[in-house]
């Protein structure tokens, strides 16, 4: 349900920037994409357990018989997601309300959907999995929300890159809790792949990264003055990085701490810069 909410608030930042362009507000895509999104991060949620190892259970004393009745009713689920998709995509498409970037952006959403869930590929245990989903988070969300008001791309939407790395970083805070638990079913995640002592420096780059793209934002024609919200949530920021080297350092963990931090970070960031572009 978070990641869902999440979901949404990417996609209302992605049509605020259509707002604050002067553009006029279409309703009828605006509430068509928002229900694509929302169905194609249920599908990716839901077609990724579905293809769990056999002896992994879905749920903590689960029987063999149970874990195949959930698995085919997670498949069931997720199937109608992608056809209900597909056939609002259609509805927009021959009411000539779907854009070609839009249709470029939806199939691209499509895409990262099977190459993250679905065997051969299955990038989901290959260490790539939290990329997938920052990326499908924060880039194609907003993206998808923007060209079905707009009809194009636009150099503003490069604030999803930033948002993707910080979007990426909460999803690394996310695995750490798991990582006995990821390693014992042979889950290979960004942080079992590389292992802590990597991933620990990588994240606080990638958190750094973000404010240093929102620094240089002024390249791609956006005024500090305009966005300067979003750097109220720099101290957040640096407090998850604090939080994240005292656990490595051997401090004992404070997860739902660190996980409302990094949640905070991400998602204020994202609130902050859609109010703004709304309001201006």
């Amino acid at each position: 349900m978070l990641i869902l909410l999440l979901v949404a608030l990417t996609y209302v930042f992605g049509a605020s920037i259509a707002d604050y362009l002067g553009k006029p507000f279409l309703a009828t895509p605006f509430w068509m994409g928002l229900l694509m999104v929302l169905l194609a991060q249920a599908a990716m949620d839901w077609l990724s357990e579905v293809f769990r190892l056999d002896v992994e259970p879905l749920l903590e004393g689960e029987t063999r018989a149970k874990r195949k009745v959930r698995r085919n009713n997670l498949l069931y689920a997720s199937l109608t997601c992608i056809v209900v998709f597909v056939l609002t995509a259609y509805i927009l498409f021959v009411n000539k309300t779907l854009p070609t970037s839009a249709f470029y952006f939806l199939a691209l959403s499509l895409l990262i959907i099977f190459v993250y869930s679905i065997p051969p590929f299955r990038l989901a245990n290959r260490g790539m999995g939290e990329f997938l989903l920052a990326a499908h988070l924060a880039y194609v969300s907003p993206a998808i929300a923007f060209t079905l008001q707009v009809g194009e791309t636009h150099r503003f939407l490069a604030l999803a890159a930033p948002l993707t790395f910080l979007a990426f970083s909460y999803f690394i805070v996310r695995n750490f809790q798991s990582f006995a638990q990821d390693q014992k079913y042979n889950r290979v995640t960004f942080l079992t792949r590389l292992g802590w002592e990597r991933v620990v420096p990588l994240h606080h780059l990638f958190v750094l990264l973000a404010y240093l793209f929102f620094v240089m934002s002024p390249l791609s024609g956006l005024s500090l003055s305009l966005i300067w919200s979003v750097f109220l949530t720099f101290p957040f920021a640096i407090f998850q990085i604090f939080l994240l080297r005292n656990i490595s350092l051997g401090a004992k963990p404070n997860w739902t701490l660190l996980h409302a931090t990094a949640l905070t970070v991400f998602g204020l960031s994202t609130y902050f810069l859609a109010v703004t572009f709304w309001i201006r």
